[in-house]
């Protein structure tokens, strides 16, 4: 049995979670709480970095981050599943994963601002800076949605989760302006039961 080194809320963790369900493999890993703010807890050894998510498999090796964890997840149910084998379509979907990968950093970063600085402490133009990354993408994803495959592949899965970190962290803000993409993400959550299992209560 795997197990991954995941919290509810972490949508990195969720990636993780749906591409296991899409792939047939959520019955070979067991999902197991883990506490960053707990110096205790082995995550630090099975990532040096203390960082979720982690992927030990059987013989006791741990694979992190998620984008390794999706490949190596991929490998394991045969390859070219979620991860295409041949280009364009292989860094289309490694293009779209790092775009959205990149908007949860920004969004995860804005949401470590107000969490953990006092409100006379925190920077404005951080989280300005931050903002506007994740407006100019998705912006860019709603002039052009990407198509959805059966099975989605990492990107594809990357930016539901990334529209998903939106509604539970900035309450669904990014859907007034983006009628699209709030049309991809019914059509995805529709096709992919894992990402009304994985949507985190809080």
């Amino acid at each position: 049995m795997m197990i991954l080194r995941s919290s509810p809320s972490s949508p990195f963790a969720r990636k993780v979670r749906i591409a296991a369900d899409v792939l047939g493999l959520a019955g070979k890993i067991e999902v197991q709480s883990t506490d960053l703010n707990d110096p205790a807890d082995a995550i630090r050894k099975q990532n040096p970095l203390g960082k979720i998510p982690a992927l030990i498999l059987e013989d006791g090796s741990a694979w992190y981050d998620s984008c390794v964890i999706l490949e190596m997840l991929d490998h394991i149910a045969g390859g070219g599943r979620i991860v295409p084998r041949e280009a364009p379509a292989r860094f289309e979907a490694l293009r779209l994963q790092a775009l959205c990968d990149g908007m949860i950093d920004a969004g995860v970063l804005m949401v470590y601002e107000t969490r953990y600085r006092p409100p006379e402490m925190r920077v404005q133009a951080w989280l300005d800076r931050q903002g506007d990354k994740v407006k100019r993408a998705l912006d860019a994803l709603e002039a052009e949605p990407p198509k959805l495959t059966a099975p989605p592949d990492v990107g594809q899965i990357t930016l539901a989760c990334a529209l998903g970190y939106g509604d539970l962290r900035f309450a669904g803000s990014w859907r007034k302006d983006h009628p699209r993409l709030v049309a991809w993400l019914d059509a995805f959550a529709a096709q992919v039961p894992a990402f009304a299992a994985t949507k985190p209560a809080a």
